[in-house]
């Protein structure tokens, strides 16, 4: 643990609660993509099925809980409780385009063929590329709440911020996992265009769009 991590773990369970709150108050899913909430769902199963198997510490474990609830939680008031609400004209991404290619990679290129390893790794890189859903149902319809774009912004903070916590690991620990690094600036930079539009726009009080 060291405080990149320590700060990207909370930053990545802010963007859950966000969500989460948006959702439970408005009443509606409006603007969230159903799809890129399935994918974290598939994301967190997959690579936290060492809770059956091992512990590690009672924090680490509680926030692998806490991120499978969330996810399902989620896409139940997603696709049940409030599935009046949510557009699913809009959210029109074809996820097989990006689960299929992943679940190649993962079992070509991995640190262990093994069930377990395989699954971990195609955690990993699903988890790169899962928000494009979002950011592509937000071009589509031209512009995201602002409590979106607050969710979207602190999930992006998680993933630069784990940038940091490999470097820290790599200088004072040896630690180095090519894997998680490259699948980590992948996601960072799916997010660049999102953190200028956020910066420029959404810390001034306007409205945030997507180049279509």
């Amino acid at each position: 643990m060291n405080i990149f991590r320590l700060i990207g773990d909370l930053s990545h369970l802010a963007a859950i609660i966000i969500l989460l709150l948006k959702i439970w108050k408005s009443r509606s899913c409006a603007g969230i993509s159903g799809k890129s909430q399935i994918l974290f769902a598939i994301v967190f199963t997959t690579r936290y099925l060492d809770l059956l198997t091992s512990f590690i510490s009672l924090y680490n474990t509680c926030m692998k809980v806490i991120y499978i609830g969330c996810a399902y939680a989620t896409v139940y008031l997603i696709y049940v409780k409030f599935r009046a609400t949510y557009d699913g004209n809009h959210d029109s991404f074809r996820v097989e385009f990006l689960v299929v290619p992943v679940g190649g990679l993962s079992v070509l290129i991995n640190h262990d063929f093994s069930v377990v390893e395989i699954l971990w790794t195609f955690s990993i890189y699903l988890e790169s590329v899962a928000i494009l859903p979002q950011l592509f149902m937000i071009s589509k319809t031209g512009e995201a709440e602002t409590i979106t774009t607050h969710y979207l912004f602190c999930l992006g903070l998680y993933r630069a911020l784990y940038l940091f916590n490999w470097i820290w690991r790599f200088y004072f620990e040896g630690f180095f996992d090519m894997i998680a690094i490259v699948a980590g600036l992948v996601q960072t930079v799916l997010y660049c265009d999102f953190f200028y539009l956020y910066v420029t726009k959404v810390l001034k009080g306007k409205k945030l769009s997507l180049p279509a």
